[in-house]
């Protein structure tokens, strides 16, 4: 792998694999839980086309100033919709348009182990289990194979990933296409497949699992919920409790490169970014009922265009990205390196799922969380 690029700078992406002439790369798990490109130097003709085409290695678009995108603050007038969402379900407007072109919706989907991968949609009452956030590395696969032929037979494509994986798919492109649309998120980093196999087996108790989402809004947007909900039972508890999105949200869990991701500060290939509107009460308290709200940047003609055939379905206000930044850091900046990251990869093998939580979770209690949870929803209703 290292001919390619250094471990602790690869993203992921998965672009060395798709473009790779000779199936000479495969990804393969390490033992911390990440996909790595694997080199078969047997079947290795050095063409250096993994390395051409690495986005780590080769940004090829320009970086964007704050001056040259448009932010706003919006939510999806569909109620179910936008509580099927993470945030503010825009996703699902502009997913159930590209499928009204007779297009593809690529996005990341649970497998039938729970476990992450990039899948195609073509039917609108397929695009459910497209929506919400899923806090663990996807398996890109051969998806960009697959997408470079539905571009080349006339499809129109939409599709939805990281950062690093707009970067990798459009460079394994190597050209624009009018009929592709991207869109990526505001990243926070990638968790260990790892770390969230250990977890569901904690929590299922090998309990056949039928349902998972990691933004439930049972206690509202602002104090989102992981659920899970197997055979016999239903687990749901706030993401300050929840030992998993702790872990997360603390970046002990979260792949090498992410802690220095190279696709910030406008470095993007997308055509649309989508994230959460923290800190949207310091621009309009109104845009806020708790049920959620989305940041939605638009950083092409492309991504304009999407938008104003969508737009007549959301709530919406124009905002300065610039002033969004504070509130929204992970636009900016990479999440900084938790010092006991190592100590806890290394000891995921020997702890049960209790003892690392135990030893390196960071617990909020269901009191306090309550608290300031009521104390907001006060604040803003009297205000109201």
């Amino acid at each position: 792998m290292e001919k390619v690029i250094s471990k602790e700078k690869c993203c992921g992406c998965s672009a060395c694999y798709n473009i790779c002439p000779k199936s000479a790369i495969t990804m393969q798990e390490d033992i911390n839980g990440f996909h790595y490109p694997i080199i078969n130097e047997e079947k290795c003709i050095n063409c250096h086309l993994c390395q051409k085409i690495c986005p780590i290695l080769n940004k090829t678009k320009k970086q964007l100033d704050y001056s040259e995108r448009l932010a706003y603050a919006c939510y999806n007038k569909n109620l179910p919709d936008r509580l099927n969402s993470s945030s503010g379900g825009v996703f699902a407007l502009l997913a159930k348009n590209i499928i009204k072109r007779n297009g593809l919706v690529i996005g990341a989907q649970f497998n039938e182990d729970f476990l992450v991968e990039h899948t195609i949609v073509t039917k609108e009452d397929e695009l459910e289990k497209l929506y919400g956030s899923k806090y663990v590395e996807s398996n890109i696969n051969k998806i960009y194979t697959e997408i470079k032929s539905y571009l080349e037979d006339g499809k129109t494509v939409f599709f939805a990933g990281t950062p690093c994986e707009i970067y990798g798919l459009k460079n394994y492109l190597k050209r624009d296409y009018d009929n592709l649309y991207t869109q990526d998120i505001i990243c926070h980093g990638v968790p260990s497949k790892k770390v969230w196999r250990k977890y569901l087996n904690y929590i299922s108790k090998n309990e056949k699992i039928k349902k998972i989402n990691f933004r439930n809004k049972k206690y509202g947007w602002n104090n989102f919920s992981m659920s899970i909900d197997t055979i016999r039972k239903k687990y749901n508890a706030s993401h300050y409790d929840d030992p998993y999105m702790q872990f997360f949200l603390s970046n002990i869990c979260l792949r090498q490169s992410c802690y220095d991701c190279q696709f910030k500060k406008g470095q993007i290939a997308s055509d649309i970014t989508l994230g959460d509107f923290w800190g949207i009460d310091k621009f309009d308290e109104a845009m806020n009922d708790n049920k959620g709200t989305s940041l939605l940047i638009l950083n092409s003609d492309k991504g304009k265009l999407l938008f104003n055939e969508i737009k007549n379905d959301i709530v919406l206000k124009k905002i300065n990205l610039e002033e969004v930044v504070p509130y929204n850091s992970a636009l900016e900046k990479s999440v900084e390196l938790n010092d006991k990251r190592s100590d806890f990869l290394n000891d995921l093998d020997s702890l049960s799922f209790d003892e690392l939580f135990t030893k390196y979770g960071v617990r909020k209690s269901k009191l306090k969380m309550r608290f300031e949870t009521l104390k907001k929803e006060i604040k803003r209703r009297i205000k109201k």
